[in-house]
């Protein structure tokens, strides 16, 4: 099979007229099929339906310490749960707080927050500043990116490869600019690539210098738990950080959004006790407590973390069918034939396509136009601007095994058509 490099000019136009017929045929069915969110499909919803039984008007509704989970207080969370989370997440009890059911909403506050009175260390509000700024490493997530557009943050890229961003650029970023606050991450199966930190690049993290002194780093591990092939063990930023000097650089967060319910699940913070204390009094000022009964309800089905983690190995069965059915079509398809590359993931919910230079939107467009709606193209970059037009975040869970089949066929003529007009011109 001819490479569309290696192709003349006549082969690549009758390579169009054939794509071109084949993508009409699609569009003429009028489906209408979205992989736009990496949203768990009802296979893996219906895993945590017996967690609905584990409460009702005969339970005992109290924590192991007596609290009574029907009623207010415990801003921190019920011990049980925190012992549970903490020890996924590495942290003592008084380490994590166990909150309600989005770390995004949990995120968005503690920006807020820090834009209002500051982090531990400021001194002043980071929104007393002209300007301030945030590393973010590209391609990346797109709410994280929406956070500081909302609230006037200036968002500088730095690449993401396999073992992390570019830590030359960020040392030295960090070390020269007072402004430069902080730093997202997704570090374990990054959200889009599916990549996870190398212990070297946690470490550089950890101990690097930087200029402002209330720097810290927003480590979204919402992936955590969602192995697909392997399970690679992600080194603790909270320890590397306490080893370094610098405990209090870390903002934890996490979820069981995508392990039991979104929107209906848990999410935790995790941070020094430092930090803990000084956002605990903040906190204090806008909650009395969250949903403790639906900590308990979490607590009483999983039990333990090792049940946490049998649990996801049945989200891995179910989602593993549905990568191998998105990389087959990308091998087949489209890497045989030149057509843009791709990094296989080990976990997460994304496989990370890149297209051919100023392709992606096109791409988009197409797959749009034949019923399949995918991510914005852009949407990896801050501000929605890919520079290179080129990557598309697949997410295949939501579909059915049917629907993802035709949705990639879709997407690999879409990809193939926009390929060759490009070589054309």
């Amino acid at each position: 099979m001819k490479k569309y490099d290696e192709m003349t000019k006549e082969e690549l136009l009758g390579e169009q007229r054939q794509l071109q017929a084949a993508f009409d045929a699609y569009k003429a069915k009028g489906l209408k099929l979205n992989m736009a969110r990496g949203k768990p499909g009802s296979e893996q919803l219906a895993l945590s339906m017996p967690m609905l039984d584990v409460l009702n008007a005969s339970s005992d509704c109290k924590a192991e310490d007596g609290v009574d989970c029907r009623n207010y207080g415990e801003l921190s969370g019920i011990v049980d749960a925190k012992k549970l989370f903490g020890e996924l997440m590495g942290a003592s009890e008084e380490e994590i707080l166990i909150s309600g059911s989005s770390s995004l909403s949990f995120m968005y506050d503690a920006m807020a927050r820090a834009m209002l009175k500051g982090v531990l260390g400021s001194d002043k509000p980071w929104g007393a500043y002209p300007k301030i700024k945030f590393i973010c490493p590209v391609p990346g997530y797109d709410r994280h990116f929406a956070i500081c557009e909302f609230l006037g943050i200036e968002m500088i890229s730095v690449p993401l490869y396999a073992d992390g961003p570019d830590m030359d650029m960020i040392e030295k970023l960090v070390a020269e600019d007072e402004t430069i606050k902080g730093m997202w991450s997704v570090p374990k199966y990054t959200n889009p690539m599916g990549s996870v930190y190398s212990d070297e690049t946690v470490r550089r993290l950890a101990k690097m210098n930087t200029a402002a002194k209330d720097f810290r780093i927003f480590w979204d591990n919402a992936y955590a738990l969602h192995h697909v092939y392997k399970d690679i063990q992600l080194l603790s930023l909270l320890d590397e950080c306490k080893k370094a000097g610098n405990p209090n650089r870390v903002y934890m967060f996490g979820s069981t959004s995508k392990i039991t319910f979104p929107g209906s699940g848990v999410s935790y913070f995790v941070c020094s006790k430092e930090n803990m204390d000084y956002n605990t009094k903040q906190l204090g000022m806008q909650a009395i407590g969250w949903d403790k009964m639906n900590m308990l309800r979490h607590v009483r089905f999983f039990k333990n973390a090792a049940g946490v983690k049998a649990h996801m190995d049945k989200h891995a069965a179910i989602l593993r069918s549905r990568f191998d059915a998105v990389i087959e079509a990308l091998d087949s398809e489209l890497a045989s034939r030149g057509v843009g590359s791709y990094v296989k993931p080990e976990g997460g919910y994304f496989v990370a396509y890149k297209a051919e230079n100023g392709c992606a939107k096109k791409i988009v467009a197409l797959c749009k136009d034949a019923g399949v709606v995918l991510t914005n193209a852009g949407a990896t970059h801050p501000y929605g601007k890919d520079p290179e037009d080129a990557y598309i975040r697949i997410a295949p869970s939501y579909p059915s095994p049917e629907e993802l089949k035709s949705a990639m066929e879709i997407f690999c003529v879409s990809a193939r058509l926009a390929t060759v007009e490009k070589l054309i011109g």
